[in-house]
């Protein structure tokens, strides 16, 4: 085989490999065809939104005043406590009776017990102690006549809490956060 035809099967090698590597673009619809109303030039006329259910109407809409987790914080008082203490103080029950009263008036919503300590001692301990702290909160609810279905504790544990706050600070830190939850 002499060097032209050598060429010239090269070419013809390379040329089918091209080839065969190059598939046939799609072929994609006309946008302009695709009937998205009534009118069928592509667009909505926003006098026919009327005739369009709503796309969204199986959702239901948020409430604006629960935050996207289904939360509402700032509306009850928190209840706090001593250092290492779990038992509500007879001054911090009067807003516990808050909440089983805004509770009686507003059956859509529950209440979640969040119970924080602050920085010092282990991170276990301040998780039990949060536990503890949260779970009396429980107890004295029921106790006045809330349903326990409609209570939920968790405990933060020091995860919120200020490490150079002084003595000021870690009181506020002890604390139940009481925050209302949609049902």
């Amino acid at each position: 085989m002499n060097k032209a035809s050598q060429k010239f099967l090269f070419v013809v090698a390379s040329a089918a490999v091209l080839l065969a590597g190059c598939a046939k673009k799609p072929v994609r619809p006309d946008p302009s065809a695709t009937v998205i109303g009534p009118n069928t030039g592509g667009t909505i006329n926003p006098t026919d939104m009327g005739q369009f259910a709503d796309a969204n109407s199986a959702l239901a809409p948020r409430d604006a005043d629960f935050d996207i987790n289904g939360q509402k914080r700032g509306v009850l008082e928190p209840v706090y406590f001593d250092l290492n203490e779990s038992n509500i103080k007879p001054g911090e029950r009067a807003k516990l009776q808050a909440a089983k009263d805004y509770l009686d008036k507003d059956p859509s919503v529950r209440l979640l017990l969040e119970g924080h300590c602050d920085w010092r001692g282990t991170e276990e301990y301040n998780l039990g102690l949060g536990d503890r702290r949260a779970n009396a909160a429980k107890k004295y609810l029921t106790s006045i006549g809330v349903a326990p279905d409609r209570l939920e504790t968790l405990s933060k544990g020091s995860l919120d809490a200020k490490k150079d706050g002084g003595e000021a600070q870690w009181s506020k830190d002890r604390r139940d956060e009481l925050v209302l939850l949609k049902k």
